[in-house]
C-alpha cells in the first residue's frame, strides 16, 4: 500500500502527458543497489501484481523473478513460475518486461518470452559494443564516420535480439 501511494502521483502525472510507465514490483538487486545476492522475500508476488498495476495506473510490469541489475556472480535462477502466473493473471493486457539481462544465455531469453515476457531491456548488450566501436573509430576517423560505424554495430546487436525474441518484422 505504501508503494502504491508513493508511485501513484508519478504515474498519474506521466499518464496525463501520454507517457507509459514501467514499474518494478519486488526488488531487483545488483549493480544499482550495490547488492548481489537474490532473496526470495524480494521476488514479485503475482497475487499482488494486479492490485499494484490497477491502483498505480502503471502500464508495464517489470517483475523480480531472480533477475538482477549488473553481472551475475552465479548462474541466474529465474523463477519462471512467476512469469507464468503473471501471464495468466494479466492475459496480455499488461506487458511484462524483463530487467537484469546482462550476460544471459539465449535459451533463458527464449524461455522468458515463451512464458509471457514481451519487453526486454538489453541496454548494456547494445550500448557497450557501440561505445567500444565509437571509441576505436575516433582514433582514426572523423566523428561522423566513427559514429556511423558504431551505429552499424549497435544495429547488428539489435537485429540479433529481434531474431532471438521472435520480433523481427513485427514492428
Amino acid at each position: 500500500e505504501e508503494n502504491i501511494a508513493i508511485a501513484r502521483p508519478y504515474v498519474e502525472r506521466a499518464n496525463r502527458a501520454g507517457v507509459a510507465v514501467e514499474v518494478e514490483l519486488g526488488r531487483l538487486e545488483g549493480g544499482e543497489a550495490g547488492l548481489r545476492m537474490i532473496s526470495d522475500a524480494k521476488l514479485t508476488d503475482p497475487s499482488k501484481a494486479q492490485t499494484f498495476i490497477s491502483q498505480t495506473g502503471a502500464s508495464i510490469l517489470a517483475p523480480s523473478i531472480g533477475n538482477l541489475h549488473g553481472s551475475y556472480l552465479s548462474p541466474p535462477n529465474f523463477r519462471q513460475n512467476i512469469l507464468i502466473e503473471l501471464s495468466k493473471r494479466f492475459k496480455g493486457d499488461v506487458p511484462i518486461c524483463l530487467h537484469g539481462t546482462d550476460e544471459l544465455p539465449d535459451e533463458l531469453f527464449k524461455e522468458c518470452v515463451s512464458n509471457g515476457v514481451s519487453k526486454i531491456n538489453v541496454n548494456s548488450w547494445a550500448r557497450d559494443p557501440y561505445v567500444k566501436a565509437l571509441v576505436a573509430g575516433l582514433h582514426t576517423k572523423p566523428f561522423p564516420d566513427a559514429a556511423e560505424e558504431a551505429t552499424e554495430v549497435f544495429a547488428k546487436v539489435c537485429d540479433r535480439f529481434f531474431d532471438l525474441f521472435g520480433s523481427s518484422g513485427k514492428a
